[in-house]
């Protein structure tokens, strides 16, 4: 776990019964085991000059995003594992791996509670908030912008399976950059909210990794994942 952890700080570059899963797993650590507020900067002032100039670069990719990159930006609006099956291969899907599956559930819980007490701390108003022109693909929210919670789960789902598959880890966490850039593209969020993300992923994994449940819960998945794609 920590060498993935180690590459997640350094990185620089789905279906509805999947969501309620995840909604009903238990997460393996809450914000009263770790507050990201004690770890993490706040965000830019809504009048600085980078939160002028990333609304200004959010106002560029709305102009030039192709028809393609929409959907591929709405698509990973969804928040599942299974996202990152164009990576690990068509025999990475939660009918054939339940173990890995249950895992993910609760790896996505985790994010949700950790992070979303750092969102509503740091209360960063979302893009679109704070400029009319920006119209974002999906529905708005009104939660905090910053960290981003889809980034953050994103790589905490990559530093994950790079522990699982380590053969894969580079790829991994290409794909994670690529869900996270999705969030700027769907008109959600300012880029220095993904990239702080990479930083509330990595204490959430290295957090994780710390209780027993998470260890055994892990070995359980990797085995039958590295079964099921045919790996030592």
């Amino acid at each position: 776990m920590r060498k993935s952890v180690i590459a997640l700080l350094l990185f620089t570059f789905g279906s509805t019964f999947a969501v309620q899963a995840a909604d009903e797993a238990k997460p393996f650590i809450t914000s009263q085991e770790l507050d990201l507020t004690k770890y993490l900067p706040a965000p830019p002032a809504d009048d600085s000059a980078q939160t002028k100039a990333e609304l200004k670069e959010l106002l560029e990719i709305q102009a030039t995003r192709t028809p393609e990159q929409e959907k591929a930006a709405v698509a990973d609006a969804e928040e599942n594992v299974w996202r990152f099956a164009d990576v690990m291969g068509p025999d990475f899907t939660a009918a054939k791996l339940p173990k890995t599956a249950a895992l993910f559930d609760r790896v996505i819980a985790t994010e949700d509670v950790v992070d979303d007490h750092a969102k509503k701390a740091f209360n960063r108003p979302r893009p679109y908030m704070l400029d009319e022109q920006i119209h974002p693909l999906l529905k708005k929210s009104k939660s905090g912008s910053w960290p981003s919670g889809h980034s953050t789960v994103g790589y905490l789902m990559a530093t994950v399976l790079g522990d699982l598959v380590p053969e894969k880890r580079n790829a991994l966490f290409a794909r994670a950059s690529v869900y996270a850039e999705n969030r700027l593209v769907a008109g959600f969020h300012y880029r220095s909210d993904t990239v702080m993300s990479r930083t509330g992923a990595a204490l959430i994994a290295q957090k994780m990794a710390e209780q027993p449940d998470f260890q055994a819960e892990f070995d359980a998945a990797k085995t039958e994942l590295r079964t099921q794609l045919g790996l030592k």
